[in-house]
């Protein structure tokens, strides 16, 4: 039997606009990534496709990349990239 994974989406700025909400508490397979994780997002959240290619992730406070896999109970936050100027 899958276990499942209990998590918090935290959205900011543009991210939050286009998502509609500013969290959002799902569960996820106990080995998604990140990757799996966003693509799982624009599937579910057609708004938020587009953003999820370029989107900033953290997971309890901490920077994540693509490959690393979601912690139980872990807090997400999704940002928009920062632009530079």
């Amino acid at each position: 039997m899958e276990t499942k994974n209990h998590i918090k989406l935290l959205f900011f700025a543009t991210i939050r606009d286009r998502a509609g909400t500013r969290s959002l508490e799902m569960d996820i397979p106990d080995d998604m990534t990140i990757l799996q994780l966003k693509q799982k997002l624009g599937a579910d959240y057609p708004n938020l496709k587009e953003s999820m290619k370029s989107v900033l992730i953290t997971i309890n406070r901490e920077y994540a990349f693509d490959e690393a896999i979601v912690p139980s109970n872990a807090e997400i936050a999704l940002f928009p990239p920062v632009s530079g100027g």
